[in-house]
């Protein structure tokens, strides 16, 4: 038996350290300085995506969008229920209504085919969550929204590295949100980004990022009056987890290929037991592709996936469930008495398993969980 093989850990190298020590060394170690730029040009740059800017969270770049929309009391906003929280918070901050379809029966993801039926006139917005960084349709879903003239906004939180037809999410929507929280990919502990992909926003976005004021204008002598001139907040981070980020996005290549190796690792031995055992395994559309963030299995019924993460802990592996389908939790409950039933979100809710992917994470190590799995259902 190996030593406890946790859920995640972290990636980091040397590099970070360096990069660290050298933004003090500049002497600029608060927000929009040498490293949160070098951020800003590598994802424009390498993805193609539109103007960038790092955030503290995902969660913040959320609440950019609803700031940047004037998201307000009345207004409603589409997204699926299958998702973390701060999807939803960000906009009931502003008194939105949230209107949520349910996932795909194949995938956690959402079904676009039920979106179209939740506008009204006063939807204001679909916010797409890619699932696992497993692209929604994306072609259906701008078709929607350029029809009834609504703003897509891509929770690209997972989404690093990951496509629809070739087109990067979190590119695609008029605004994308990026999560760098420890959990991801690429990280710096806590951080977000927030891509403008339609250039009507990108001024105000700046000004709502910079706390409501126009200092980035002001340092770059656009106007002679540093002042306040629009709602915002202190969305910036530091330029040390910049820095830091920084770190990890020249390390990218190598962080993907080891967990895309170990994801297809898994999914290679789960394809073929899920031939003889009732388990539930990813399934990627034609259009989409795998960037190794998570790997799941979806159980039998709530009981199974107990014991299957009790059985799991027995043999020092953590496992662990995900989200708990938000249209039926307390908070959501105590702001509608309209509950939809949405049984697949509900479904995945109560029986999806996550499994340990990260880079450090062995071929020894993802054998050994998957013959783990294996006796579980043998010795049933």
């Amino acid at each position: 038996m190996p030593d406890r093989i946790p859920f995640n850990q972290p990636f980091h190298s040397d590099d970070e350290y360096v990069y660290i020590k050298d933004a003090f060394q500049r002497n600029h170690v608060s927000g929009n300085g040498f490293y949160t730029q070098l951020c800003h040009s590598f994802f424009e740059e390498k993805y193609g995506l539109g103007r960038c800017f790092l955030t503290t969270s995902c969660t913040d770049a959320l609440e950019m969008c609803a700031l940047l929309l004037d998201i307000q009391k009345g207004d409603e906003i589409i997204l699926p229920s299958y998702t973390f929280v701060s999807t939803a918070l960000a906009f009931a901050r502003q008194g939105a209504t949230l209107r949520f379809v349910d996932s795909c029966s194949q995938h956690p993801g959402m079904d676009e085919t039920q979106i179209e039926e939740k506008i009204t006139r006063q939807t204001k917005a679909i916010v797409v969550v890619h699932y696992a960084g497993i692209a929604c349709n994306m072609d259906y879903i701008m078709e929607i929204a350029s029809r009834y003239n609504l703003v897509v906004i891509e929770d690209a939180a997972q989404c690093i590295e990951s496509d629809f037809n070739g087109k990067p999410l979190g590119g695609i929507g008029h605004l994308g949100c990026f999560s760098f929280h420890e959990t991801k990919n690429i990280h710096c502990g806590e951080g977000g980004m927030l891509v403008v992909n339609d250039k009507k926003y990108i001024a105000r976005a700046e000004k709502i990022w910079e706390k409501g004021t126009n200092r980035a204008e002001y340092f770059r002598n656009q106007v002679n009056k540093y002042e306040w001139v629009d709602t915002g907040s202190s969305f910036l981070p530091s330029d040390i987890l910049a820095a830091m980020l920084f770190a990890q996005v020249q390390k990218i290549d190598e962080i993907q290929q080891k967990r895309v190796d170990s994801w297809n690792r898994y999914h290679s031995f789960f394809s073929e037991l899920a031939k003889n055992v009732s388990i539930g395994i990813p399934h990627i559309p034609t259009y989409a592709t795998c960037n190794g963030h998570l790997y799941w299995l979806v159980c039998a019924s709530p009981e199974e996936r107990k014991h299957l993460i009790d059985f799991l802990e027995t043999r020092s592996i953590h496992a662990v469930f995900h989200y708990q389908a938000l249209h039926s939790s307390a908070y959501y409950s105590s702001l509608t008495k309209e509950i939809e039933m949405l049984p697949n979100a509900e479904l995945f809710s109560e029986r999806l398993l996550r499994l340990p992917l990260f880079y450090e994470l062995t071929d020894n190590e993802v054998d050994y969980i998957c013959d783990s799995v294996s006796q579980f259902f043998i010795n049933r």
